[in-house]
């Protein structure tokens, strides 16, 4: 096996942070060592990092991604092979994506195609939750076989989209109660989508057309009702876990927070366009320029105490995940379709490449410490998800997935910056970031180094999934 010593970094983890190099043997972390502990004791690698001044952390954990999702009568513009390449150049070494089951489809039939998308396609590794489009019997027994047999342990519900995706309260109560009798976590897209629909179409009527509207129609409040319809049903079903997706409002935070505070095994996510981006400034922007924020839940106004709040349920733990829901279309012939009708504008945003540089600064601006970047990136969707030890720790033991930062290096985030997603635009144009991806090990494997990508397509293997490690 071919040993690498990556040597002289600051090791980073969800509790605190030490001088110590880390020794790796093929694809796994073997051992952690006092400084020059290596030498002294005769090891001699095949290869040493000098990681000098750099914080070392494990490889960033994206647990929500939407790669080739079929929408709106488009598709996501990245590929397996794209979105995962501009992933490592982020820093990220794991992703979970989606696979789908539509009303009147299979279930085992949308994780094949998922899978024929997916394998041999993937630069770094990669599992799926399942979205179930249409709960039936047929669909029920399927979630029991897909989490004692395929690694599938999370199931994602909407509560939006009617005549697409939409569950009634009915076939969420029975997904639920399967839920708690696999031991799978319940995933919900909550906001009230049988009365968004009546909004929009209110709007139009009234010749409301614009991008900025998108948000408009889907006002805080109906999230913030949803968000408590699911921890309800969630706590009738007999306490199942449930993990509220792409978390953008202040009133939805709330229900969350005041049910953990309950004791009940509900988890939230955010999403970096949900702390930086708002409603003002970008979806509002003239023309048709907002398409390119148009995604669900929809960015928030910066007039009230959203992002603020975010920020806070962050570093207070009510938030227990950083993901991005990476959903991304081209402003040309996909965004373009909802031109004169902002409800036909495909929803999503391409943020894979820059979350762990986004949230990083979150740190150097005080948001959060180093320590809460590493837990909500990487050890806590790693443990929430099935995927803990082997990913998001750096550890005896854990696959050697690394991310090598340099704190006094410095990014440009820009379509003809830096930008590796296949999109024709940046959501994040124009962001500077005080920090730097350096180097990147993907199972031990050198993916990014010396602003070059190393790695390959097909070298991202599927990782089936345990249970949840994270329940209260």
């Amino acid at each position: 096996m071919t040993t690498t010593l990556i040597k002289g970094g600051t090791v980073v983890s969800a509790t605190g942070r030490s001088a110590a190099d880390v020794l790796i043997d093929g694809e796994t972390i073997v051992a952690l060592l006092a400084p020059g502990q290596a030498e002294a004791i005769g090891i001699a690698p095949v290869r040493t990092i000098d990681a000098t001044g750099k914080n070392v952390v494990p490889g960033g954990v994206d647990v929500h991604t939407h790669m080739e999702l079929p929408f709106g009568g488009t598709a996501a513009s990245d590929t397996f092979e794209t979105g995962t390449t501009a992933a490592a150049w982020g820093g990220v070494t794991t992703i979970v994506d989606f696979a789908v089951q539509r009303t009147g489809e299979r279930v085992q039939d949308g994780l094949a195609e998922w899978h024929a998308k997916a394998d041999g396609n993937c630069a770094i590794d990669y599992g799926f939750h399942m979205i179930i489009g249409g709960v039936d019997d047929d669909a029920l027994k399927a979630m029991t076989y897909l989490v004692d047999n395929e690694g599938i342990t999370s199931f994602k519900l909407f509560m939006a989209y009617p005549g697409v995706f939409y569950s009634d309260d009915g076939q969420i109560l029975r997904a639920m109660q399967n839920a708690g009798e696999s031991g799978a976590v319940m995933m919900m897209h909550a906001e009230n989508g049988i009365a968004i629909d009546v909004l929009i179409a209110q709007a139009l009527a009234r010749g409301e057309t614009d991008p900025k509207y998108h948000s408009i129609t889907r006002p805080a409040e109906l999230e913030g009702e949803a968000t408590n319809r699911a921890i309800q049903l969630a706590k009738v079903a007999g306490n199942v876990p449930l993990y509220i997706v792409h978390m953008s409002a202040s009133e939805a935070l709330r229900e969350l927070a005041e049910a953990r505070h309950r004791g009940q095994n509900v988890f939230g996510e955010t999403c970096p366009q949900y702390l930086y981006l708002s409603l003002e400034d970008h979806l509002a922007q003239p023309g048709f320029e907002g398409a390119k924020w148009v995604c669900s839940t929809p960015l928030r106004t910066k007039h009230e105490h959203h992002q603020d709040d975010l920020w806070k349920g962050l570093r207070m733990d009510e938030l227990a995940v950083v993901s991005t829901d990476h959903c991304p279309f081209c402003m040309k012939e996909q965004k373009e379709l909802g031109l004169g009708d902002f409800s036909k504008i495909p929803n999503g945003i391409g943020s894979v490449e820059h979350r762990m540089e986004l949230l990083y600064q979150g740190v150097v601006d005080g948001k959060i410490s180093l320590e809460r970047w590493v837990e909500t990136c990487c050890t806590t969707p790693a443990r929430m998800f099935g995927l803990y030890p082997a990913k998001g720790v750096i550890a005896p033991g854990a696959d050697a997935d690394i991310l090598i930062w340099d704190p006094n290096g410095h990014t440009s985030i820009g379509f003809e910056k830096k930008h590796h997603m296949n999109m024709d635009h940046s959501a994040w144009e124009g962001f500077e970031i005080d920090g730097k991806v350096d180097t990147v090990l993907s199972r031990g494997r050198v993916v990014v180094e010396n602003d070059q990508f190393t790695g390959a397509k097909g070298h991202g293997k599927y990782i089936k999934r345990g249970l949840s490690q994270y329940l209260v």
